[in-house]
């Protein structure tokens, strides 16, 4: 079963030496690597690249791009999309060499990408960063580590916009005092008669209907089972999106998405649900709101299919592999990392040996503050 694809796209050639150009984070054009030339990418937006949702379902099995052969990584689960002068050696997202030639397509080309802005020295030096404040690892984690092959990859996103109009009907409880009176035992043991406020609720039903648009909801398009670090790194600044163009992925991957456009939309939708829910909570007078029923049209639905930066890799400690991601536009890291139990046990023992300080030292004749 196909959980992800990752393709790469045509080379530049540098006009001066003839070299293959890449896509330079750090200057945000392509570079040659061979005379350090430097080719200027035009970065346009485009006002409008929504694209309707029920038409493009009806083409979803259209081709990135022509001239492409998908690989399946036996070990993980990913495809690879790959130029048919490109040799296939490796999977990107786990290393290894268990991979063999699909038949299966490519899919929809992406509308938008937000570009790399953080270079492979840059990745590396956040990622010795993050390391360095890993303060419940091992004190050798620092030196004895072993950094895998870091990748500078693309991973896929949906954004869906729709028009919504909803019916609804909510519980409302508007909370009442009322006094009451009630008999306890005072100091001296005597029966004594005392009055206190008590809330109370009370509920009734009301209907409504509610007009909401919803612009740019965000779903990642990827199953990889480092989804979890992902998210971690999380937000990217989609102000900086700009039309896609191949130059951008020149010396990068772009995974194919593993979220169908459809199923993508009903995790969107299940957002959208959620955003109404709220507003009607929201703008419904009252203590306690509850919607009971709730009833959506999903309007004028459209997508947009982007390409976000990420850098990704691994390293090596006492023989076990722990991954990590690098967000490629703030380099914001998230990963795993080993446990040294001996800094655990005493942190544990010293934060109870602390509380042990302070409670009998609270109980004794002669407090310690």
């Amino acid at each position: 079963m196909t959980q992800s694809a990752e393709t790469t796209v045509s080379q530049f050639k540098c006009p001066s030496c003839g070299g293959n150009a890449v896509f330079d984070p750090e200057v945000g054009q392509l570079r040659c690597p061979f005379c350090d030339t430097e080719i200027e990418i035009a970065r346009t937006t485009k006002q409008n690249v929504e694209l309707d949702f029920l038409q493009a379902l009806q083409v979803e099995d259209e081709e990135w791009a022509p001239g492409l052969r998908v690989f399946h990584c036996d070990n993980c689960g990913a495809e690879t999309v790959l130029s048919e002068h490109t040799v296939a050696d490796f999977c990107s997202f786990c290393g290894s060499s268990h991979i063999e030639q699909t038949d299966h397509n490519t899919g929809i080309r992406p509308a938008l990408v937000v570009p790399f802005q953080v270079s492979h020295q840059q990745a590396i030096d956040a990622f010795k960063k993050w390391i360095k404040a890993r303060y419940m690892a091992p004190g050798k984690l620092r030196t004895m580590h072993q950094l895998d092959r870091l990748t500078g990859i693309y991973i896929p996103y949906w954004t869906y916009d729709t028009d919504t109009y909803s019916t609804y009907t909510v519980k409302v409880g508007i909370h009442y005092y009322v006094q009451e009176t009630y008999t306890t035992t005072d100091s001296n043991g005597n029966t004594v008669t005392q009055t206190r406020m008590v809330q109370k609720t009370r509920w009734h039903f009301e209907n409504g209907t509610h007009r909401e648009f919803f612009d740019d909801v965000l779903i990642r398009a990827t199953n990889q089972a480092n989804g979890h670090l992902i998210k971690k790194i999380e937000p990217f600044g989609l102000q900086q999106l700009v039309d896609y163009n191949d130059a951008y992925l020149s010396g990068f991957i772009a995974e194919r998405y593993a979220v169908p456009l459809e199923n993508g939309w009903h995790l969107a939708k299940s957002k959208v649900d959620q955003g109404i829910e709220s507003s009607i909570e929201s703008k419904t007078a009252g203590d306690i709101v509850i919607v009971m029923q709730c009833d959506t049209d999903y309007n004028d639905i459209t997508y947009k299919h982007l390409l976000l930066p990420i850098w990704i890799s691994s390293f090596r400690y006492n023989g076990k592999v722990y991954p990590f991601i690098i967000n490629g536009q703030s380099g914001r890291v998230a990963g795993e990392s080993p446990v040294s139990w001996v800094k655990v046990t005493c942190i544990v023992v010293l934060s109870i040996a602390f509380i042990a300080f302070l409670y009998f030292g609270f109980l004794s004749d002669n407090p310690i503050f």
